[in-house]
């Protein structure tokens, strides 16, 4: 889109901020991840890191949110998706127990930054930055990782249009997303 994302606006509100107030509802702290520190802190409960290995798109700031983490799990949301669910999320939660990433599978494809990692994903996030391979979707497919890939028919129930997933790519998309009606 040639701008920072985090800061365009969806009904008046910016996409970090947005993205941020739904999850400070759900979590106790949220850590923020981004490619360099130019925010200023705006809540005790938001932690702001930069990446640890700089150029490796959202590979790296899963990565960098893993390992500074004070959890062994992580629910991950991309700031250009102003729609997140707080019931979704919720109900995410509730899939990780035996398993090592929880995502949607929607009929496009997996939906990998809107999902729940484990610390376990460490090191296979580690591989993938060694070997450039940036595409997040991969660390689905890992021998080794349990993955619960929930059908989009499921999340249907409680997010019927799939606004959770609708990311912001290019005007029309911002465009688009001041005319929706999130209720």
């Amino acid at each position: 889109m040639g701008v920072d994302k985090r800061h365009l606006s969806v009904h008046g509100q910016t996409l970090l901020d947005r993205v941020l107030s739904v999850l400070l509802n759900v979590f106790p702290e949220v850590l923020l991840v981004l490619a360099e520190e130019d925010l200023p802190k705006q809540d005790d409960r938001i932690r702001i890191v930069t990446d640890l290995v700089p150029g490796c798109a959202a590979v790296g700031g899963l990565y960098t949110g893993l390992y500074y983490s004070r959890s062994p799990r992580v629910f991950v949301a991309a700031c250009d998706m102003p729609f997140i669910n707080p019931a979704v999320i919720e109900f995410f939660s509730q899939k990780i127990d035996a398993t090592d990433i929880v995502l949607a599978q929607l009929v496009n494809g997996l939906e990998p930054l809107h999902g729940l990692y484990s610390k376990k994903c460490l090191p296979f996030l580690k591989e993938m930055i060694d070997a450039r391979d940036l595409r997040l979707q991969h660390i689905a497919d890992k021998r080794g990782l349990t993955v619960h890939r929930i059908p989009e028919s499921e999340i249907k129930s409680l997010d019927p249009q799939l606004l959770s997933f609708l990311n912001l790519n290019s005007p029309s998309d911002v465009e688009l997303a001041n005319k929706v009606n999130p209720c």
